[in-house]
């Protein structure tokens, strides 16, 4: 059973459309207990740092999602759910504390002559974690769907899958261990997305 944590995202029926589309058994939780029972965990997201954070904590999930990672079981954060994942953001003066599974802060792109920000829209990943199993059968360069104004800025480069360019080089995705993120959205991408969420699903069995 692949979990799907619903903690009030407003993507999450999208995720939940493609996670199934590619044969996982998804089941909506909301509680530490349910999420326990899983064999694999996604943490989706949309809107502000804060707000997934604050939501997380209120339904007693952070400690959870912590518990869980330490089973060693696979998870997979989506965008808010990527950046919730790591100490901090500089999100609209953001006093919430994140996951802290990995160390960095989520930053903004540049004010940079020309850049739209938020980027919203298709760009390309450069896979700099081949040996990454959400990344087989997927060509370097392959077009993904973003919409964010923010990223996390990992201390730990080693844990980098995927980068892309948008005014400059951030770390568009994150694999250690059994820890999987991306900043796109895979449920918005398309064949190269549902290749990715299949390539997760494989993991749970």
């Amino acid at each position: 059973m692949i979990a799907l944590i619903d903690y009030g995202s407003g993507n999450i029926r999208s995720v939940e459309k493609a996670l199934r589309k590619v044969g996982g058994d998804v089941q909506l939780v909301s509680t530490p207990e349910q999420i326990m029972q899983a064999d694999a965990v996604v943490l989706p997201g949309v809107g502000a740092f804060d707000d997934c954070v604050n939501a997380l904590q209120k339904q007693e999930l952070l400690d959870g999602v912590r518990t869980y990672i330490k089973t060693g079981k696979p998870f997979l954060g989506i965008c808010v759910g990527y950046q919730a994942l790591f100490e901090k953001s500089e999100e609209f003066n953001s006093c919430a504390t994140g996951l802290s599974i990995f160390a960095g802060k989520v930053g903004r792109f540049p004010d940079v002559p020309g850049l739209k920000v938020p980027q919203i829209g298709w760009n390309q990943i450069e896979i700099s974690r081949p040996d990454c199993p959400l990344y087989r059968g997927i060509e370097d360069g392959s077009y993904v769907y973003f919409v964010h104004s923010f990223f996390p800025v990992p201390m730990d480069k080693s844990i980098v899958a995927t980068e892309t360019e948008y005014g400059l080089k951030f770390a568009s995705s994150v694999w250690h261990d059994n820890v999987y993120a991306t900043q796109f959205h895979p449920e918005k991408s398309q064949k190269v997305g549902l290749k990715l969420l299949e390539n997760f699903v494989s993991l749970a069995s």
